[in-house]
């Protein structure tokens, strides 16, 4: 018998099988597809509509494919040293083919190790990235080289999800025009990194100072790990944190297989290099690097500090060098004759050890080192020692011969601020034997310029003692008066009148009263307050007699001579029309003297100087180009034999005059050149050349004062000269000049043929002698002459005609 059929609602139709709730499940979870479908539709018709908006406004960066960004204006030397810098980004520009594979390894490895796989988005990184953020583990980002090119080429650092957007769409973008090299060529060009360096080539140079084909695994790892914040992983401000880095990115190297696990720990143990200070060997042209600039400006505009003009001068760079040491040398030794005026200031210094390192260290750092006056603090003094604290918390002691420039300063009765104590802020510098010296920086400044007399290319120019400390180019600006060294070109204005090199004249006293000069009396006198009486004009000028030209600028006349001087370059107005041009008492420049100079140098050409030879742009096409001018007639300003002569009266100052330092010094013959010694010792000169070669020579104070009773362009600024030429005149040979046509040597003189045998001037002034002790009146004003004073009158009979007979035309 069969059982009866079960109604209970927990019995299952055979055909049904299940639980009834599972269709419900099935429906809900149909529902929450459907909804999330919908949403997903939803989102892609949003960023499709957002594309449809946001892509046609996006940046055409098609510019990129000749990727030009800001490069600055870099200034060479002839020999392509880098001697100058101009604009807000320092960038070299560096194909990817030549950036070397361990830089490109260090930054792929900390920005984006997967590069070259993703395509633009890297979203396996952006879920590591979300899933280390929402863990609360260190905050990672995802932004990957090609993101990082689109922001910083296009886009603003704002963050909201607008620029995010933008972000992304340009990272497309991007992905689609340029290959994967070009981008990394960009971003390894573009991305600034500290020290105003763009770009892992201008890091390279700024941190350490070489190169970026020459870094290290380290230095590479170390410059990596600059882009994510140059601030605060500058290696230069902040050594810890930038050495925490580089450490973490020469494990990433290890990690990715670029490097092996024995060069990652040969990279750790590596001590580098970093550049903290200012770079000793470079090329200190800074006023010529700027002279450049103002030029180039006034062609370029604005556009001078972004295209990435190259320009190439004349200078050489050995030379410069030589040139920057002989004047600064030249300063600091007149310096140590000068009164110690005291350290430049005091500092308080803490009883706590560490308080008073960061004291001094602030101290020092307001105070920088000027290339070999160097700053320090004193530690403590005494009157036969001084312990001083330098840069690094270098201790350094002074003694013997190097405290004998501050002896007031350690004097017991010495004023406060010029006593040496704990606490002064001192300059020290190096002695040739190595021990340290107290010095201080110098008040009076110099200036030197270089020519080549055959073409104008400036050799060498320093404008000053140093350019952070005084800008002001004295070569090319500071107007001050040549004193003796302007004497030649009068002579050579007496030359054309019928003088000659055995022409003799009266070194003998003169008196100008008022009735002549028109204002002052006036009594010249010579450096050395004697009279040597009649001497030639070789030996006049050899002397420096001042007695000499005077007599001679009477004869010539000044108004004559004041035209003269233009042949040389000169301003007329800047030489009134006075017998005290005879002495140097108009206006000048160093460089005009150079220039002026050049004239005799050359054989009697006018040169006009020039510094640049060609400018390039960024790829090192030739944009502008200068032949190198040459001498022809058109430029001439004295005849050939009128130079000649006057080289070789020049030759004679070299050789036995108040120049003869020179010849003795360097042991050659060919050098020419005249001291110069203003009224008062107030400017020092020397101009003088080779016939390859010309260089002028000035010191003084910009606001002028006497340098010293017994300073002397012989003691100042010759030894400078000298010191520029045993260097620059190594290997050229001893030269002389070719005679030229309508000059003729007679008993070891040079005359003019036509003034050759007794037709020209053969005396000045000798005449005029008075009697010993006799007094005289003044036949224009009546006035009595002082004892000794020869009275100024026309030269009686045959000179008197002689040299009335020359001014005739």
């Amino acid at each position: 018998m069969n059982p009866m059929p079960s109604n209970s609602p927990e019995s299952h139709s055979p055909l049904t099988g299940g639980p009834t709730w599972l269709p419900m499940l099935f429906k809900a979870a149909a529902w929450v597809g459907g909804l999330a479908l919908a949403g997903l539709l939803s989102i892609l018709l949003l960023v499709a509509v957002a594309l449809a908006v946001a892509y046609p406004n996006l940046p055409d960066i098609s510019d990129l494919l000749d990727y030009r960004p800001k490069l600055p204006l870099r200034v060479y030397s002839a020999d392509a040293v880098l001697i100058g810098e101009f604009g807000e980004e320092r960038r070299n520009l560096t194909p990817i083919r030549n950036i070397p594979q361990v830089m490109k390894d260090a930054v792929l490895a900390i920005e984006d190790a997967r590069f070259f796989s993703h395509g633009g988005v890297d979203y396996i990184g952006v879920i590591r990235a979300g899933l280390a953020n929402v863990g609360r583990a260190k905050s990672q980002g995802a932004s990957t080289i090609t993101m990082q090119v689109a922001r910083n080429v296009y886009l603003s650092a704002e963050k909201s999800y607008t620029r995010k957007i933008y972000e992304i769409l340009l990272t497309f973008k991007l992905e689609h025009l340029l290959t994967k090299d070009q981008i990394l060529e960009i971003y390894m060009n573009q991305i600034f990194l500290g020290q105003r360096a763009y770009g892992f080539a201008a890091a390279s140079e700024a941190y350490f100072g070489k190169p970026l084909k020459d870094v290290s695994i380290a230095e590479a790892a170390m410059l990596a790990g600059l882009p994510k914040a140059p601030s605060a992983y500058n290696p230069v401000s902040n050594p810890k944190r930038a050495r925490a880095r580089q450490l973490h990115i020469i494990e990433r190297m290890e990690e990715n297989g670029f490097i092996t696990a024995a060069q990652a720990v040969d990279a750790k143990n590596e001590q580098l290099k970093v550049k903290s200070g200012p770079d000793s060997s470079r090329v200190h042209a800074e006023f010529v690097a700027e002279t450049v600039r103002q030029l180039v400006f006034s062609q370029y505009g604005d556009e001078t500090y972004t295209r990435g003009l190259n320009v190439f001068t004349t200078l050489r760079a050995t030379d410069q060098t030589v040139a920057y040491k002989a004047l600064r040398k030249g300063i600091m030794d007149y310096e140590r004759r000068q009164i110690y005026r005291g350290p430049e200031r005091f500092i308080d210094l803490p009883s706590d050890a560490k308080d008073a390192e960061d004291a001094i260290d602030d101290a020092l750092a307001e105070s920088p080192d000027n290339d070999d006056v160097m700053s320090a603090v004193v530690l403590e003094a005494g009157p036969k020692k001084i312990v001083a604290v330098r840069q690094n918390s270098e201790t350094i002691e002074i003694t013997g011969d190097g405290l004998k420039p501050a002896q007031s300063g350690l004097s017991d009765k010495a004023a406060p601020n010029i006593r040496l104590r704990r606490g002064a802020l001192i300059r020290v510098t190096k002695t040739p034997k190595n021990t340290w010296e107290i010095t201080q920086l110098p008040e009076v400044e110099g200036a030197f310029v270089a020519l080549d007399p055959r073409n104008g290319a400036i050799r060498a120019l320093v404008g000053g003692f140093d350019y952070e400390k005084n800008k002001f180019n004295h070569v090319t600006q500071a107007w001050r008066q040549p004193g003796s060294s302007f004497k030649p070109f009068i002579y050579s204005a007496a030359l054309e009148k019928g003088f000659t090199p055995a022409t003799v004249v009266n070194d003998a006293p003169l008196f100008f009263d008022a009735g002549v000069t028109g204002g002052q009396p006036w009594e010249p006198k010579n450096y050395d307050g004697t009279f040597d009486g009649p001497m030639s004009l070789r030996r006049g000028l050899a002397k420096s007699k001042n007695m000499i030209s005077i007599r001679i600028l009477q004869a010539v006349g000044v108004k004559n001579a004041q035209e003269w001087v233009t042949h040389f370059g000169f301003d007329a107005e800047k030489h009134p029309a006075y017998l005290t041009m005879a002495l140097g008492a108009g206006s000048v420049t160093p460089l005009q003297m150079a220039i002026g100079y050049s004239v005799f140098a050359n054989g009697g050409y006018r040169i006009n100087p020039y510094l640049i030879t060609r400018i390039t742009d960024q790829k090192g096409k030739t944009v502008v180009e200068s032949p190198v001018p040459g001498l022809d007639e058109s430029s001439r300003g004295i005849a050939a034999r009128n130079a000649f002569i006057m080289s070789s009266l020049l030759q004679e100052v070299t050789r036995s005059g108040t120049a003869a330092k020179a010849q003795a010094t360097l042991k050659r013959n060919d050098l020419y050149g005249k001291t110069g010694t203003t009224n008062d010792s107030i400017d020092t000169w020397f101009v003088g050349y080779q016939p390859t070669l010309t260089a002028a020579v000035w010191m003084g104070y910009d606001t002028p004062k006497k340098l010293g009773d017994r300073e002397t362009g012989g003691g100042l600024s010759l030894p400078i000269w000298i010191n520029f030429m045993e260097y620059a005149l190594k290997g050229v040979p001893v030269s002389e000049y070719p005679t030229p046509e309508g000059i003729v040597n007679i008993g070891g003189e040079w005359f003019y043929d036509e003034y050759a045998r007794g037709s020209g001037v053969s005396s000045v002034g000798l005449a005029d002698r008075p009697a010993a002790g006799a007094v005289a009146d003044n036949p224009v004003s009546g006035q009595p002459v002082p004892p000794g004073a020869t009275v100024q009158t026309p030269p009686p009979g045959d000179e008197r005609r002689r040299i009335l007979d020359l001014f005739k035309n």
